[in-house]
């Protein structure tokens, strides 16, 4: 037999605590009461917990410890904005300013896009007496002032120590260009000489050819650049016009149902050959012969445990050397294509894909 008045208290006891979530819900959202979900955000840092000397404190260690972030006020990070990711250009390069040769050409190799080099440039110009006469950020080209009236800028370019009325105007002329390699930069230098002073900007010939001494003094100028570059490295300036600069890659890697068949180059012959060739070696792939003429590389491509040899093998470390792929370098249209071969006779793991992947790393 139910009693009816505890029935009754039974129903009472069961709405009350609804009634009370209800209540609370009501006067949360009506702002009575206090919303105290971010006010860990302005809270202070507690003071840590000192034990007496001792005693053991490696069970006052944090069960759900936070990550430390490094900035001034950590209180700002909510709710601003994400922080910036960090700097890509770095490490891309053993060094930051490398100079180097092919062909008769030289150029300074700065590891940096070229929106931050050209303030940097303009103001070596300036600073070494030559001056920026006409420039054009979408080209990439500074040209300076006549050397032949400073003294300074004649030792610098090489001239005559007594200035004689028929002599050849010179000046100087810089690019910057993207480099080969991604997020940086290749600044060429060339002296040029005149019969007049030119009334504007001349258009740069990249395959002008100049003899030993003027490559040893546009080396010693690009070397003398790359330190003024290296001491202004903290300088955070940007051309937004030379920003322009910026173009599609000279290198791309080209697919077909998710496998490499070629890569493509936007550069002349000869830089091409040497850049594959340097890359085919940083990625281990060991040159047996080569035809630059025919445009081809034989090359020994295997994996570290393929090149091991076998149990029978006591007097050599080393397997024999093999022809396992071969690279060629084709011209068509207006670009160079990179592709690669796997000989029937090689049965190991790296297939052509994996060549042409491999050697893209490397290139760009």
């Amino acid at each position: 037999m139910q009693v009816p008045g505890r029935a009754r208290n039974t129903k009472t006891f069961l709405f009350r605590p609804l009634a009370g979530l209800l209540l609370a819900s009501t006067l949360v959202g009506c702002g009575i009461l206090e919303d105290r979900s971010q006010r860990y955000v302005h809270a202070p840092e507690g003071e840590p917990i000192n034990v007496p000397e001792g005693a053991d404190d490696s069970r006052l260690s944090q069960i759900m410890p936070v990550r430390s972030i490094n900035t001034d006020d950590s209180r700002r990070l909510f709710p601003s904005s994400i922080p910036r990711p960090p700097d890509m250009t770095s490490e891309i390069l053993d060094q930051n300013y490398v100079i180097e040769e092919l062909d008769g050409r030289v150029w300074l190799l700065v590891n940096e896009v070229p929106g931050r080099l050209w303030p940097v440039a303009s103001a070596w110009m300036n600073d070494a007496g030559l001056g920026v006469a006409y420039d054009n950020p979408q080209l990439g080209i500074l040209q300076s002032e006549l050397a032949n009236f400073s003294k300074r800028s004649r030792d610098m370019l090489g001239l005559a120590d007594d200035p004689v009325a028929q002599e050849s105007r010179v000046l100087l002329q810089m690019r910057l260009a993207p480099g080969i390699r991604r997020k940086t930069t290749e600044i060429r230098l060339r002296i040029l000489e005149l019969d007049d002073a030119p009334e504007g900007l001349v258009a740069w010939q990249s395959d002008q050819e100049s003899d030993t001494r003027a490559q040893s003094r546009k080396e010693a100028l690009l070397a003398e650049l790359g330190e003024f570059m290296k001491q202004r490295e903290d300088s955070k300036s940007f051309s937004r016009a030379a920003s322009g600069m910026v173009a599609q890659p000279l290198v791309r890697l080209l697919s077909e149902d998710d496998q490499a068949v070629a890569v493509r180059v936007e550069l002349d012959f000869g830089r091409t050959w040497a850049e594959v060739n340097r890359s085919l070696e940083e990625i281990g792939a060991d040159i047996q012969d080569l035809n630059r003429s025919e445009r081809w590389f034989h090359v020994d491509f295997r994996t570290e445990d393929e090149r091991t040899p076998g149990w029978f093998s006591w007097f050599s470390n080393k397997a024999e050397p093999r022809h396992t792929h071969t690279v060629n370098i084709e011209r068509r249209e207006d670009a160079l294509f990179v592709k690669a071969e796997r000989l029937d006779s090689y049965t190991g793991e790296y297939s052509a894909s994996d060549l042409l992947t491999q050697l893209f790393e490397h290139l760009y």
